[in-house]
Parts: C-alpha cells; structure tokens; sequence
C-alpha cells in the first residue's frame, strides 16, 4: 500500500487540466477533464485529501504527461508503506523510516516489539553509511531502567534486523498510559554515538493480543519529559495465606528492567522483604545477590507466622538494592503492599486476604518514592 505522499508524487495534480490552454499534445484523456470545476480536486486512486499538496504547485505555462512532479510532501507519523520504493528527500524522509510490529499479550503480561528493518536512514559515516541500531524506551520511566536495543549492523542504510524485544510486567493500566519511543542511533566506535531519528507509538492505540504493523518515517529528536516519582524497573511477586501452617508466604520471582546503578552498565541486585509493623527481625529477610543483572531471576519464598485476622493491620514492604562491597548498598526502588495501598498492590493484597490456600502473582512497579530508601 503506497502513501499518500508516494501519491501525490508520482501522478501530475488533475487540477492542471482546466488551466492548461494547450492540449492539443495531451491526446483525448487530457480533453475530457477540461470541465473540471475546481483546482482542489483530490488526484485520482488518492485515499485521502492531503492539505496544501494541490495550492502549493504551480503549474508550468504547459502542461505534458512528462511534467515535474510537485513537491513532495512530509509522511504523517503513522503511516504504513509496503512496496521497496525510495522515499522522496524532503526534510522529513530524509532521516529514513522504520518498520516494527508490537503486541500486547496480556494473560503473560509481556509487550513483544519486533524489530524488522530500515530503509533509507540518513548517512552518518564518511563513507556515505552508517552503523544503524535501535533503542526502545518506555515513558514515562527511568532513562537507563527500562532501555532495550538490537544489535549494530554495520555499513548500511537499509539495516534488517528481524530482531523480537520483550517487555515483561506491563500491565493493563499501564498499556493506557505508557508511550513507547523507539530510536535509531549510528554506533560510533571511536567516539559518541550519533542521533538519527525516533518516533513514538502510544501503547493505546494497541488491541489486546493482536499484532500490529507500523512503517513510518523517523522523526527529529523529541524532548522527553521527565517526572518526580520515577519508575526504576519492575518485581514479579507471589502471595498465598497457608491456613494449614498459619503463616503468609512471599515470593520473590523474577525483577524486570531494574535501573542500572554501576558505572559497568549493569547492577547487583537483591530483594528485601518486611512485613510492618511490630515484626521484629523475623520480619526482615533477603535474597541472594544476582551478578551484573536487570533482570535477575530469585525464585525464592520467605514465609511469615502471622494470624489471617492480623494481616489487614500490616504492610509487606519490598525493597531492591544494587550492592556494593566495602561500602553502603545502592537503593534502586520499592513498593508496598497493604490495605491503604493503591492500585495493583492494593488488588495483590485484598486477592491474598479473601482466598486462603490460593497463590497470586502479579507485576508491581518499583520507583523511588519509597520509604525503604535508607538500610537499617
């Protein structure tokens, strides 16, 4: 399916016709709509009026098949374009466009981006090419905790990467909020790496577990917003009241996208739990230490002795942290559980109280509006 732009490009506007006083070269076709009535009629097979694209040319003293086409015009942000053709060089298509698909599964809570290829992206290097490679982002959320990207191709313009990023513990609510940026860079080896174009879909636009395709045209750079409560990655958690031993049990899963903390990139991360308040030091417990991970995987469970009745009255605080031998450990985010919490952890909580027996995982958000942020 062609663009309109790739339309209007590639067929002389109609309204030349009726102001074209020579035509007697132009054979019948041409003859024929010289009753044309307005110079603003839509080209023929267009789908849709394009503003401007006909009040913008001006015609030559005479007009023949073989005519200049008219200025092209700047892609809208989302269209979709299937034939291998060139794009036209304005100031929009120059920086090159980008084919993806994404879709939203959401009985395993995952937003899988596929990667699929660019087409004439801008020349970054000397030799006319470039090392094209692409970063995803979610916003709002924390720079370096929720960033994927492909690998780098080398030397090309026309980079196909075929290549599926996941994002685990989205959740519904955030699929209505969320927008996702996807950027291309040209990967300098010697120096900075060097901006090419980005464009940015709105995870609403996106029905759930169905595949959608976007091809568009990159963007210059868009500022992005930055907020004061920030995400810092996300833990996967498991509850269930065992009435038989009368105790709560706590799973530590997996985490997701934790923000990196180490000048390496990367962090060591471990999990702390503790039920407030009135616990004492049985309450507090941790994982193990997960070696240069954002995404590590615990799978451990802490129980706690509690009574069903007193479970209303206590918050399940969960805390990560980046350690760091020989001095204090880094704290990258939290979250809480309990009655006076909202949202997700307020839900996690009341499906733990009201069905004994029966084990309850979901995805909690970790930012940095904790009051964990500091180590007993």
């Amino acid at each position: 399916m062609k663009t309109e732009g790739h339309a209007l490009a590639s067929k002389p506007p109609q309204a030349d016709a009726q102001q074209a006083p020579h035509s007697s070269d132009l054979g019948n076709k041409w003859t024929q709509r010289e009753d044309v009535p307005s110079p603003s009629i839509v080209v023929e097979k267009t789908p849709h009026t394009v503003a401007g694209s006909i009040s913008s040319y001006s015609p030559s003293p005479r007009l023949t098949p073989a005519a200049n086409n008219p200025p092209p015009q700047k892609l809208p942000a989302e269209t979709t374009q299937d034939d291998d053709d060139k794009y036209d060089s304005d100031d929009a298509t120059t920086l090159g466009s980008l084919e993806f698909s994404l879709m939203y599964e959401q009985e395993s809570h995952t937003l899988q981006c596929c990667i699929i290829k660019a087409k004439g992206l801008k020349p970054m290097d000397s030799n006319g090419l470039a090392d094209p490679y692409v970063k995803l982002h979610l916003l709002p959320g924390a720079s370096k905790s929720n960033k994927l990207r492909t690998k780098t191709l080398k030397t090309t313009l026309n980079p196909v990467w075929n290549e599926t990023l996941v994002y685990h513990g989205i959740t519904d609510e955030e699929m209505l909020r969320k927008t996702l940026r996807l950027s291309v860079s040209d990967e300098d080896t010697f120096g900075h790496n060097e901006f090419i174009g980005e464009t940015r879909v709105a995870l609403k636009k996106l029905k759930f577990n169905q595949k959608k395709h976007f091809n568009v045209c990159l963007e210059r750079v868009i500022p992005v917003i930055q907020f004061w409560c920030e995400e810092r990655g996300r833990i996967l958690v498991s509850l269930m009241y065992n009435s038989q031993k009368n105790c709560l049990v706590v799973g530590v899963i997996r985490c997701a996208h934790l923000a990196a903390m180490d000048t390496n990139g990367y962090s060591d991360p471990f999990v702390k739990v503790c039920l407030k308040p009135d616990m004492g030091k049985k309450a507090k417990n941790k994982t193990q230490i997960k070696k240069k991970s954002l995404n590590p995987e615990f799978n451990e469970e802490f129980y706690y002795d509690i009574k069903h009745g007193e479970l209303a009255k206590k918050i399940l605080d969960i805390s990560v942290w980046d350690y760091d031998m020989g001095k204090s450990n880094d704290f990258i985010g939290g979250c809480q559980l309990g009655i006076q919490a909202k949202g997700e952890c307020l839900k996690h909580w009341y499906e733990c109280l009201k069905n004994k027996d029966k084990k309850f995982e979901r995805w909690h958000v970790l930012t940095n509006d904790s009051s964990a942020q500091f180590e007993d």
